[in-house]
């Protein structure tokens, strides 16, 4: 089992779903953790709930990872009640999905504006830390589709596969100074977003994976824990497919 003990971590969109699963694997791995969330309650029931199973220092603060500014509070915060950052997860995300011709400029910007930017905005502004501490763990979570696209998801596609260039050109850049830059990408998963999809279109999504079901937050909470663990040292630029094996088909 992968060891965080006493690790710093903030997990972006942590207030439910993935997000959630992943705050709380941490935790229960040994880790201290800040959630952050756009909603007006960023997490704070979710974050007492984690502390209280765990054991560990857990808190929750508002960000909007689009806003350049209100990333770079977001992680000043975490510097200044936890001493520093040791792992770092991109997950915050949204979908706006529609057929290209019927796809709104606004809803182009606003997905790749949270999808992407907000990585982007969350890594630059952790990045001078994790120098100066000459260590760190980033992992962004992308998406199959980054991989293969799907048809009603240009923007959503767009911005996870953007998310892996990324990943890859900051795995680069960060590596001498001890920071991995890695990214999981998560098949169909049983959470609110998925649960409100047309019945025919979940049986779909199973039929096209290998093994016969929907992954669970679980399953990419662990793939995290082990990007962001010593295990996963001499790991970088590569992207993690947990998907079930769709990403074959």
């Amino acid at each position: 089992m992968t060891d965080l003990s006493n690790k710093i971590a903030v997990v972006t969109g942590g207030r439910r779903g993935i997000g959630r699963a992943i705050a709380e694997l941490l935790a229960q791995r040994g880790a201290d953790v800040l959630i952050g969330d756009c909603t007006e309650d960023p997490g704070r029931g979710t974050a007492a709930e984690i502390a209280a199973a765990t054991g560990r220092r857990v808190q929750a603060q508002c960000v909007d990872v689009a806003n350049s500014a209100s990333a770079k509070e977001f992680i000043e915060y975490a510097i200044a009640q936890f001493g520093r950052v040791d792992i770092l997860v991109n997950n915050a995300g949204i979908t706006r999905d529609g057929l290209l011709i019927r796809m709104s400029d606004e809803d182009w910007d606003l997905v790749l504006n949270v999808n992407l930017k907000g990585a982007f905005n969350c890594c630059k502004a952790v990045a001078r830390q994790m120098m100066k501490q000459r260590a760190g763990r980033i992992v962004n979570i992308t998406s199959v589709v980054g991989l293969a696209g799907n048809a009603g998801q240009a923007n959503y596609s767009a911005s996870k596969g953007g998310l892996i260039a990324l990943t890859k050109t900051l795995a680069k850049e960060l590596g001498p100074r001890n920071i991995t830059v890695n990214a999981v990408a998560p098949g169909f998963v049983g959470t609110a977003l998925t649960d409100v999809l047309p019945q025919e279109y979940k049986d779909l999504a199973i039929k096209m994976t290998p093994l016969g079901r929907f992954g669970a937050p679980e399953d990419i909470a662990r793939a995290v824990a082990f990007l962001a663990s010593d295990d996963a040292a001499f790991i970088t630029g590569q992207i993690l497919s947990v998907d079930g094996g769709m990403v074959m088909q």
